[in-house]
């Protein structure tokens, strides 16, 4: 964890955002919409809330973050990146061949990636996993699992909601980035998912709505738990597909379309990187 003031923080997410932009371009990788929009749940993660410590990335009982919507893979890696995880020549590979980050996380704890995904629906039942080991050995690691509203299509899921409560694991969180977009369409048009927060109580979590790009509020959030009710925590976060750039905002094209010269260019006026 680190003691940011909330205006560095901002400036971090910014940052993010504008080599996200930048990496897209370069390497020709998609899914640049659904990246934008976590970048500020990763933010009061990694720089407010989760104990880990790039110097120690194999401690027992660190926090653990799986990243569960894989296809925003870069968002991870820039933040892994930023925090010391990631050394720069490797950073630096990503998107060329034979290099060590795919474009979706491949479990390799040492530089902070917790789990492989990219299939969804998995990884709310592997932390639950994480989650039960931590209690079994008595240590006090949480786990955080990131997953995108679409993904909770997925029944996996809601096996993982099931079995969650009937072993208290009050260390487990899953935070859903509701950009209200899947591949297609709109999740809501897709299958019917509201309310999450009301579906989440009613399998027996304690359950929040956050601004998911509000830092200030999610570290608030996120710094709480374990909240006291012996409950595992659903976290719903409304967030905005393509959020810090405007001509990418809740527009679904840029869940494959890849930014051109001009598009980098205007992404980084608009951030002020440039």
């Amino acid at each position: 964890m680190m003691n940011s003031s909330i205006s560095e923080l901002e400036l971090i997410a910014r940052k993010i955002r504008g080599e996200l932009v930048k990496i897209s371009n370069k390497t020709h990788t998609a899914h640049l919409g659904s990246a934008l929009s976590c970048v500020d749940i990763l933010v009061a993660l990694y720089w407010g809330t989760l104990k880990t410590d790039s110097k120690d990335p194999l401690n027992i009982d660190r926090d653990r973050f799986l990243l569960s919507k894989g296809h925003a893979a870069t968002t991870l890696y820039v933040t892994l990146n930023m925090r010391g995880f990631i050394p720069n020549e490797t950073y630096e590979s990503f998107g060329q061949p034979g290099c060590l980050l795919a474009e979706h996380p491949i479990y390799k704890p040492s530089i902070g990636i917790e789990s492989t995904s990219g299939s969804l629906g998995h990884s709310l039942s592997l932390g639950l996993g994480m989650a039960l080991a931590s209690k079994i050995n008595k240590l006090s690691y949480r786990v955080f699992v990131l997953m995108s509203d679409g993904e909770c299509n997925e029944g996996s899921v809601w096996e993982a909601a099931m079995l969650a409560p009937a072993h208290k694991l009050e260390n487990l969180v899953a935070i859903v980035d509701f950009n209200r977009w899947q591949a297609t369409g709109r999740s809501e048009e897709i299958t019917s998912l509201s309310s999450l927060k009301e579906k989440f109580q009613a399998f027996g979590w304690s359950s929040y709505e956050v601004n998911g790009h509000d830092i200030k509020a999610m570290n608030e959030l996120f710094s709480a738990i374990p909240d006291g009710s012996h409950k595992p925590v659903a976290i719903i976060a409304n967030t905005i597909k393509g959020k810090g750039v405007s001509f990418m905002e809740d527009d679904n094209n840029w869940h494959y379309r890849i930014p051109n010269n001009d598009h980098v260019t205007a992404a980084l006026k608009e951030l002020h990187l440039l």
